[in-house]
């Protein structure tokens, strides 16, 4: 998978966290940087200094500033030539290290943005990885609300007006906190791996039936609120009398692919005098317990085993 980003959508999104500074180019903050989101491409997207096999963004801390200092005026003069007349569309100071006159000179000649940043070089480019990782993630938007609860990503999906939005309320009550209502956007961040956010539209905000639109973050605060969160488990609301596999020793539990990422699917029949906050709560307890090993509905076909053994002696 490929993509382009603009630098200055770089540099407006980690201006804060990097106090990002242009050196130099800022005329060129519209070049995009021809980045890729494939591990096995020969261009890699950000590293330390490296001539021969060029990253798209080059970050020179003190080592490589030394290294710079330390060449013959012939030799640093090449390898700074070398240096814009490859893959790289974007070079980074770290430590707020004074860029070097000849270097500037030669990015403006290049028409390559020189940027600073405040943190060192090894903490800069786990910054830029972290967010191009996101940034050039595979993305799918799932119908649904995303919640945080006991600390676990869930999904809660159904048909339309079973009531996805009035137990997401109520799971708001017991202390559980809202990322997306009506739709979460995921993005593939790591092999196995999906994080869930919500729109910027839709930020804050739910829809519940008779009561319109609210705003969680006015209601309950800040702290009901979560930015984003990996999804682990699934809850798929259906009518009691629909039609549905039903195990009575490990329940609706089945696996869901989704962009090649296997999740816990479980399905929760909704009928009268049914507590889906609590249901919904015991489900999420049960898949913790499962991913630290412990399968209760296991642990009772052995505990029959050993009464009926007992029993035959």
């Amino acid at each position: 998978m490929s993509t382009t980003l603009l630098i200055s959508t770089l540099y407006d999104a980690l201006k804060k966290k990097l106090g990002l500074e242009w050196v130099t180019g800022e005329e060129f903050g519209g070049r995009a940087i021809q980045a890729t989101a494939d591990s096995t491409t020969e261009v890699s997207l950000v590293g330390h200094l490296n001539l021969i096999n060029q990253h798209r963004i080059q970050v020179l801390g003190s080592k490589e500033l030394d290294y710079l200092d330390r060449l013959r005026k012939n030799s640093r003069k090449d390898t700074i030539g070398q240096l814009f007349s490859g893959q790289s569309d974007l070079i980074i100071i770290a430590r707020g290290l004074e860029a070097p006159r000849d270097l500037v000179e030669a990015a403006a000649a290049s028409r390559i943005a020189v940027l600073s940043a405040a943190p060192p070089s090894e903490e800069t480019i786990q910054h830029l990885r972290y967010f191009l990782g996101n940034h050039l993630a595979e993305k799918l938007t799932l119908h649904g609300v995303f919640m945080e609860v006991m600390g676990t990503g869930v999904l809660i999906t159904g048909v339309s007006s079973i009531g996805k939005s009035e137990l997401a309320l109520e799971l708001l009550t017991r202390g559980h906190r809202l990322i997306a209502d009506d739709a979460a956007e995921f993005a593939r961040i790591a092999p196995d791996v999906l994080n869930g956010t919500c729109p910027e539209m839709l930020r804050d905000f739910i829809e519940v039936r008779g009561l319109g639109i609210l705003n969680v973050r006015a209601m309950f605060g800040a702290s009901a609120i979560k930015q984003s969160r990996n999804l682990r488990l699934i809850i798929v609301l259906q009518e009691m009398g629909e039609a549905t596999t039903m195990d009575r020793l490990h329940g609706s539990r089945r696996m869901r692919t989704i962009m090649e990422v296997e999740i816990p699917e479980i399905t929760l029949p909704v009928g009268p005098g049914r507590n889906l906050a609590v249901l919904v709560e015991a489900a999420v307890r049960n898949h913790i317990l499962n991913i630290k090993g412990y399968d209760a509905s296991q642990a009772f076909i052995e505990r029959q085993k050993q009464r009926l053994e007992t029993v035959s002696r």
